[in-house]
């Protein structure tokens, strides 16, 4: 009969008693894959070191009128004007706070079982995880939906669209390719830059992996060990665009208590197509940007924080901050696409 702590102790070490623990090797944590979430994915992220300030639009009309004019002799033509003005943007600072129980950690540490997993570490990966969710939600809410682009089309099922309207993608009388490259041609005509980026509800991805014209394209790219497959490099290649994003993140939109509300972020039946650029350029437009500010002052756009909690609560906190913008730049750079399938 074990009487003494060496005695326990001895036998946790040979494994002949486990104490009644938590495991630490495994736990179940529904942690999202990291390309799940596709904020960052779509459009660029520009620093700022201002809450708040402006930003130079110089006007595509006059940057892209002929404004050479033939010389008169012995004077000179008028000077060209090219436009400009500002807009402006505005990170607003959001916060995440979780709690650690110092006494029930002491309870733990004291056990004789394996090391109990350092609480901050776990506290640290919730919020960096949750700071993706917010990302995506403030992605969807500023640029994924109806009602953000001047450009905007709707679905339907019949062969025959009118003006604003494209056969569903579901349909199997659709033409994805041959549309697609429709509203770049239309948008390259308007702005001089080619659509680089398409965003796809998973729906729509789904859609489009099963579609007929689809996968008539890719058929003969395959054999019988290695079939060919409808993949978002697939489709990047066959609609000619720099980088497809899937929009597979979700979040529970249920309050704390209630029964649990899954779903995608990102709205499953609509697309975006866009330019963007990969990083942040004062020579090139790009459709939107995620404006981040470094509020306090480190360098971190995403600083996490452990501090305790004074007078006898006997607790700490891991505090997580983040400050952006997700702003729309420029309109004419972005159509959206709702009820695609």
């Amino acid at each position: 009969m074990r009487t003494t702590i060496n005695e326990i102790q001895a036998e946790i070490a040979k494994g002949m008693l486990r104490p009644h623990t938590a495991l630490t090797n495994m736990a179940l944590a529904y942690y999202q894959n990291a390309s799940n979430y596709f904020a960052k994915a779509i459009f660029p992220i520009c620093p700022v070191n201002l809450s708040s300030d402006s930003y130079y639009i110089f006007d595509k009309e006059d940057l892209l009128r002929d404004n050479w004019q033939r010389k008169p002799e012995y004077g000179k033509v008028d000077p060209a004007v090219v436009s400009e003005h500002t807009e402006t943007y505005t990170c607003k600072v959001d916060q995440m706070i979780m709690g650690i129980d110092q006494i029930r950690q002491t309870d733990l540490q004291r056990r004789q079982g394996p090391v109990t997993r350092d609480p901050r570490i776990q506290r640290t990966k919730t919020i960096a995880e949750q700071a993706n969710i917010h990302q995506d939600m403030l992605f969807a809410n500023g640029f994924f939906k109806a009602g953000v682009w001047g450009n905007e089309y709707t679905g339907v099922d019949t062969t025959s669209p009118t003006t604003g309207q494209f056969i569903k993608f579901s349909n199997d009388n659709s033409d994805p390719i041959k549309f697609i490259d429709e509203q770049k041609t239309a948008m390259n005509e308007s702005t001089g830059r080619t659509p680089n980026r398409l965003a796809l509800g998973a729906h729509v991805f789904d859609a489009l992996k099963s579609h007929p014209g689809i996968l008539e394209r890719i058929k003969y790219g395959g054999s019988t060990p290695n079939p060919a497959t409808v993949t978002e490099n697939v489709l990047a290649q066959l609609f000619g665009v720099e980088r497809i994003v899937v929009l597979r993140s979700i979040v529970n939109k249920a309050a704390m208590g209630a029964d649990a509300d899954m779903g995608y972020i990102g709205d499953p039946d609509a697309f975006l197509l866009a330019y963007a650029t990969s990083s942040p350029s004062v020579d090139e437009p790009s459709a939107g940007y995620i404006f981040t500010w470094d509020m306090l002052g480190n360098g971190q756009l995403l600083p996490i924080l452990n501090y305790l909690v004074p007078y006898g609560v006997h607790s700490e906190y891991v505090e997580g901050l983040m400050a952006s913008d997700t702003k729309k730049t420029a309109d004419d750079l972005g159509v959206f696409f709702k009820e695609a399938v």
